[in-house]
């Protein structure tokens, strides 16, 4: 069953995930992007997102730009770079992991599952499956002991 807040963050979520897309293809930045969202873009969803965890994502995003990309190649095969994943793909991915990395009042096991939901809402084919384990193998890693295992050494588990 669903309510409110988890309803108002699932849609700042997808907002989030579209403001990445669009400062990635036309450029502007977490500020402008967030501004325009919130004053031209909310108002076409069915429900009002949860206006301060969308600017969270869309300014944290670049803020851990590294440590996200970094995290994500990792998880990817030798055949797949970053770089060829589909554009609003790397997006779902990099909002997820910002929440993985940054936002640890919000269990993995929901960072997972809200942007697979996230990937089904775009694509009709594989990728959500491949956004699962994409992000199921990084928090695996940077939330080890959520999942009852050891901390990987080289990483923070807080």
């Amino acid at each position: 069953m669903s309510d409110s807040k988890s309803d108002a963050r699932h849609a700042a979520r997808l907002g989030a995930v579209q403001a990445l897309y669009q400062m990635e293809i036309a450029g502007g930045g977490a500020e402008e992007v967030a501004r325009e969202f919130a004053e031209h873009r909310f108002g076409e969803l069915p429900v009002p997102p949860d206006g301060e965890f969308f600017v969270s994502v869309v300014n944290g995003v670049p803020d851990h730009q590294v440590e996200i990309d970094r995290a994500i190649a990792a998880s990817l095969t030798e055949k797949w770079k970053l770089e060829r994943v589909d554009s609003i793909l790397r997006a779902i991915l990099r909002c997820a992991v910002f929440e993985l990395v940054a936002r640890r009042d919000v269990p993995a096991k929901v960072v997972i599952d809200e942007y697979v939901a996230v990937a089904g809402a775009f694509f009709g084919g594989d990728e959500p499956g491949f956004v699962n384990g994409a992000l199921d193998t990084i928090a695996r890693r940077k939330r080890a002991k959520e999942f009852g295992l050891p901390v990987p050494e080289g990483e923070l588990d807080f």
